[in-house]
């Protein structure tokens, strides 16, 4: 037992009593590599597991150099968490991995018109599946944990991992996680996944850790690294000026590059107008931003692409979903209806594609992010939107 823990006498709340029940009587061997950030929830991880009696060691990936949340500060806090729970620490050097999958990509999406969704890819290509290969091939260890806000169902359809909202609905990252595969998902534990917030950071306190009163990242960890979204995206893309326009082609304003904007954007445009305006469009070959008036803005339907079904098995009929197409939006009621694909397309690793049908107007259905379908609390796959038949971009007089 770690110094850190047992130098408290304080009992662990009813909640993090029953976390600790859980990981006492997980299922299988009790050895795992802990995703350490730095941050206050997987500091919390790695010491609830230990206090469980599990076999644990820290492993935080180098994505970026310099000054940044997950980097530089990162590192050192992890490392002091590490030193605090008497556990080993390692730390692996994933920057030409990030740099290739996460960066670069982003870098051309926004470049293309498109607003990426970098998390969900990073967990699936960067973090879980390489923490995974290293922590078994180099430490023998057989699972990894995290301290995202989910749970995972064993034994679900069809003997499937199933994947679960977080209980604290306001912390659930679920939407990010939609694109584990199940092979990736048997080996992964969630201590914080019937946590609160608020109960993660009396539980850490009760440790002691030295994260317990660290404040979280409010935006992606590249816009921490960079000061912001925009300050990274200057750095790789060069200012493109351009026209802001209606689609009858009135100049409403002007912009320094499409980068800076994404569909259903309202607030921040730059624009002057008798109307609230929304974006609806982003043409890269002529690098204008497209606004309408709300009454013009909304669409009913969308395609969703390269999907994952992570809790149940691809459906041949429609489905009546709840569809979540932002981190911090509300799901809402859709019809999805599987897109029947080419046989050529059964050669290509996910041909999954889906049209979803929504009930009321929407306003942010935005090529690059993800689409997350849920019954309840289930995730029953995801996938990103695309652009198709009907995104044509609107006919513009000059």
């Amino acid at each position: 037992m770690s110094s850190a823990i047992s130098s408290t006498d304080q009992l662990p709340s009813a909640a993090g009593n029953a976390a600790l029940n859980r990981l006492r009587t997980w299922p299988g061997e009790h050895r795992v590599a802990v995703g350490l950030s730095g941050g206050v929830d997987s500091s919390l991880t790695a010491a609830l597991l230990v206090e469980a009696g599990w076999e644990v060691e820290g492993l935080t990936l180098w994505l970026m150099s310099g000054k940044g949340a997950c980097c530089a500060e990162g590192l050192v806090d992890a490392a002091g968490i590490c030193e605090q729970l008497g556990i080993p620490h390692h730390v692996v050097d994933t920057r030409d991995t990030f740099q290739q999958e996460i960066v670069q990509r982003l870098v051309d999406g926004y470049r293309d018109g498109i607003t990426p969704l970098p998390c969900s890819q990073c967990n699936r290509s960067v973090k879980f599946g390489p923490m995974l290969e290293w922590a078994f091939n180099e430490r023998g260890l057989p699972r990894i944990a995290t301290g995202h806000y989910a749970r995972i169902r064993n034994g679900g359809e069809q003997g499937r991992h199933q994947l679960l909202r977080g209980l604290d609905r306001r912390k659930d990252q679920s939407y990010f996680l939609y694109d584990l595969p199940q092979e990736v998902m048997g080996r992964i534990v969630f201590p914080l996944g019937e946590l609160t917030k608020a109960v993660t950071r009396l539980e850490a306190a009760r440790h002691g850790l030295r994260t317990a009163e660290k404040p979280e990242s409010q935006d992606l960890c590249l816009a921490d690294h960079h000061g912001s979204m925009r300050a990274f995206l200057d750095a790789y893309l060069p200012p493109r000026r351009g026209e802001i326009v209606l689609k009858d082609g009135t100049v409403v304003g002007e912009h320094d590059g499409i980068e800076h904007f994404t569909i259903g954007q309202r607030k921040g445009l730059g624009v002057a107008w008798r109307e609230p305006l929304h974006v609806i469009w982003l043409d890269p070959a002529t690098n204008r931003v497209v606004v309408a008036p709300r009454a013009e803005a909304g669409r009913r339907s969308g395609v969703v692409g390269a999907i994952n079904w992570v809790s149940i098995s691809p459906p041949r009929q429609p489905l009546e979903v709840e569809v979540q197409v932002r981190y911090r939006s509300e799901p809402v009621p859709a019809q999805l209806t599987p897109i029947t694909h080419e046989p050529e397309d059964e050669a290509r690793q996910r041909p999954h594609r889906c049209r979803l049908h929504f009930r009321d107007d929407q306003f942010s259905i935005t090529p690059g992010q993800a689409a997350v379908f849920y019954s309840g609390e289930t995730v029953l796959g995801g996938g990103l939107i695309q652009r198709d038949d009907q995104d044509q971009p609107p006919t513009i007089r000059e």
